[in-house]
C-alpha cells in the first residue's frame, strides 16, 4: 500500500526539519513544494508532498501517518 501525506506549515527550519524527519524515515518527496502567503499572520505557508510504500498494511482509519 501506498501512504500519503502533505505536509505543511510555516516557511520555518521547523517546516524544513519535519520534512528531513520524514525523509530519513523512507518518505520520497511527492512533486514540487507548494507556497502561499497568509495575509493575516504575514507569513509564507509551505506545502509538500510525500509517500511512502508499506509492504503487508492495509488501509485502517487507525493508521497514523506520522508513526511510519
Amino acid at each position: 500500500m501506498k501512504l500519503y501525506r502533505l505536509l505543511t506549515g510555516p516557511d520555518d527550519a521547523a517546516f524544513c526539519r519535519r520534512v528531513s524527519d520524514a525523509i530519513n524515515k523512507g518518505w520520497t518527496l511527492q512533486g514540487d513544494p507548494t507556497l502561499t502567503y497568509d495575509p493575516e499572520k504575514k507569513t509564507v505557508i509551505c506545502g509538500q508532498a510525500i509517500t511512502k510504500e508499506i509492504v503487508g498494511v492495509e488501509w485502517s482509519d487507525e493508521i497514523k501517518l506520522s508513526d511510519w
